[in-house]
């Protein structure tokens, strides 16, 4: 099980005041030292924190980039020029804080087929970000996504009461079915240092991708030292 580090929140904090601090590329060569698979990096339409000229000069470094996009045509024209290591197709309203739930494959199965074609020709693996939900799994394998990302947000809420079994059920048997299908599993959203550890109970996983926790703890022991701790609980 591999970690892919979001640094979304790092290009947050800089956009709160403008100028170039906390510097993104900076950020990135640090966490390009550790042992991970690869830097997460969501393009919002709105651009609230990743810019676009973010994405050229993180590539420059020659990090594997996991662009979290929208399914809109603007976004692929970028993804397709910028050849990303892999992209991760959510969803994405302008209110929401972060990623609220998981993308309706199902929904839009005939659109999210075509839509990804050109990204799988470009050589760009595909991963949708889903509830686990064996609807959307199944509609992710008939679109010819080639991983899906599970959404953890549930558990993680669940965990915080104390009482998150049956959502960690529901992620063992969604991995399970992806995997059964032909898919390779990830999962984000809301992990932690305290709930992380309950990943290794999901046979199979690929890749895990956190960015806030580890941001959020790099406040207080800088980010080599709060990506080696998440290594650590991850291996």
């Amino acid at each position: 099980m591999k970690l892919g580090v979001n640094i979304d929140h790092i290009a947050t904090l800089r956009n709160a005041r403008g100028g170039i601090e906390p510097n993104l590329i900076e950020a990135a060569k640090i966490a390009l030292k550790e042992d991970i698979l690869a830097l997460t990096m969501h393009l919002r339409e709105d651009r609230r924190h990743i810019k676009d000229n973010d994405l050229y000069e993180v590539k420059k470094l020659g990090a594997k980039i996991n662009l979290e996009m929208a399914a809109t045509k603007e976004i692929q024209q970028i993804a397709l020029d910028l050849l990303p290591y892999s992209v991760c197709i959510v969803p994405e309203r302008r209110q929401e804080v972060t990623t609220e739930g998981g993308l309706d494959v199902f929904g839009q199965k005939e659109y999210l087929k075509e839509f990804i074609k050109p990204l799988k020709e470009a050589g760009i693996l595909v991963s949708m970000f889903i509830d686990a939900d064996f609807k959307q799994v199944e509609a992710s394998n008939y679109i010819g996504a080639d991983y899906i990302e599970l959404h953890t947000g549930c558990f993680s809420n669940a965990f915080e009461k104390g009482d998150f079994k049956i959502e960690l059920e529901k992620l063992k048997s969604a991995s399970k079915l992806a995997q059964n299908l032909g898919l390779k599993v990830n999962a984000g959203h809301g992990l932690n240092y305290e709930n992380v550890y309950l990943m290794k109970e999901i046979d199979g996983l690929s890749e895990l991708n956190i960015g806030h926790s580890i941001i959020s703890k790099s406040i207080f022991v800088g980010l080599e030292n709060a990506i080696k701790q998440m290594l650590e609980l991850i291996k």
